[in-house]
């Protein structure tokens, strides 16, 4: 199943963060303070042990740490409590705090460890353990158990007997993951049905699950949709450039990315170097390539000029492809120059001996080959041709055959090598 880079996770914190900062105490219950949120649960609610005020004290020193983002303090106290307590109720409600000390720390499986713990006890009162359950069904999905939090989220539905938005987010999350994405579709639709203000992120999922479904224009129909409703929103944005050119519709990407760029929309360097990509992509398969590399050069050096697009080796590359495609050549090699000394290895020197070698520069091209090589490259094979070319270029048949020779040694440039050194007569 295919991921799509520019849609995040929906697994978050939040149920997470609201188990430690609203603790249902014994006492609280029994003064019918709080308000049931599972009052048609098919979970017959247990009898509550907790009567020591020592217990009530630490647990609710526990958690008060817990929310104020001390998770030392919250340890020490939750952890006596599991240790100590005879209270079943408190050491639940001590390993839920645990869990999500695991969780904020990226330990998941830990934290599923200890939320199995507190569920198994079984003397958490409905609300607690079914906003326990879900806080479990959050946790695995985290944990990339797409499947696990999916059972879990349709079991904590079907016992706690409760419809929420985020619920159904949560589920049709899992169902992308899990490659299911018509399922996916129902559920993040339903999850939008159920509340007034939805989740931006749940259009994201939305969206990836129309694309992979094969369903473009519904995919470029939401985009624009939340675009239209954010308009100033950078990450919707991005989502729907991200849409579009997944969608293939690039002249519909290029539009919205300008008309953002004339408001500063563009305001990182992924969405200025897409843009330059964009027209660049769209100028190589045009008969007519100036227009549209003269238009990537200019968005890189706006993105330069402003700071926002770094000067570096790739991006120099890029800016001397452009220049390239545009027909101007001394300014691609002045960014190759630029771009070398940035490079962690040879692959900038060998698109400079490549442009060099088109140019009819022979002798220039070789030295830059011969770096690349040097300083070492991805196809090494390719490159060797490209030395063969250049000796050739400069009348060396002994120097065209060695690098040939070195070219044979590659797989997946040894039939070209062999062929060109038969008829050189150098072959086997």
């Amino acid at each position: 199943m295919k991921h799509s880079p520019g849609f995040t996770m929906l697994a978050s914190a939040l149920l997470l963060l609201s188990v430690a900062s609203s603790p249902v105490l014994a006492r609280d219950a029994a003064k019918g303070k709080q308000e049931v949120q599972y009052p048609h649960a098919t979970r017959v609610a247990p009898k509550l042990d907790l009567s020591s005020t020592k217990d009530q004290k630490n647990l609710q020193e526990g958690l008060n740490a817990l929310n104020a983002g001390d998770s030392a303090k919250a340890e020490q106290y939750l952890q006596g409590i599991v240790d100590s307590s005879r209270s079943k109720y408190a050491q639940a409600m001590a390993l839920r705090g645990l869990a999500v000390v695991k969780y904020n720390a990226g330990d998941y499986p830990g934290a599923e460890a200890l939320i199995q713990r507190a569920l198994a006890n079984g003397v958490l009162p409905n609300d607690d353990y079914f906003a326990l359950e879900y806080m479990l069904a959050v946790t695995q999905q985290a944990d990339k158990q797409y499947q696990a939090s999916l059972d879990t989220i349709t079991k904590w539905r079907a016992e706690g007997k409760k419809e929420t938005a985020e619920s159904y987010a949560l589920q049709g999350n899992d169902e992308y993951r899990l490659g299911k994405y018509p399922e996916a579709i129902a559920s993040i639709k339903k999850a939008q049905s159920l509340t007034d203000k939805p989740n931006p992120q749940w259009n994201e999922i939305l969206m990836a699950s129309y694309s992979e479904s094969g369903q473009g224009d519904q995919v470029e129909k939401l985009a624009q949709q939340s675009l239209a409703a954010n308009p100033d929103d950078p990450k919707v944005l991005n989502n729907a450039i991200v849409v579009l050119m997944q969608a293939k519709k690039y002249p519909e990407a290029i539009q919205l990315m300008e008309k953002a760029r004339a408001k500063g929309g563009l305001t990182t360097e992924a969405m200025y170097l897409n843009l330059a990509k964009l027209y660049f992509n769209q100028g190589q398969s045009s008969d007519n390539p100036k227009p549209d590399a003269l238009k990537a050069v200019a968005v890189l050096k706006d993105g330069m000029s402003k700071g926002v697009v770094t000067s570096s080796a790739s991006n120099y590359l890029l800016l001397g492809e452009a220049e390239y495609l545009a027909g101007n050549v001394e300014q691609a090699k002045q960014a190759y120059e630029k771009a070398r000394p940035l490079a962690t290895d040879g692959e900038v020197a060998l698109q400079e001996a490549n442009l060099l070698l088109t140019e009819s520069e022979y002798g220039q091209a070789k030295k830059m080959v011969q770096q690349a090589i040097s300083r070492g490259v991805k196809r090494k094979g390719v490159a060797y041709l490209i030395l063969a070319e250049c000796e050739r270029g400069l009348k060396s048949k002994s120097g065209q055959i060695a690098a040939l020779k070195m070219a044979a040694q590659d797989p997946d440039t040894a039939e070209r090598a062999k062929a060109s050194l038969k008829k050189l007569g150098a072959g086997k």
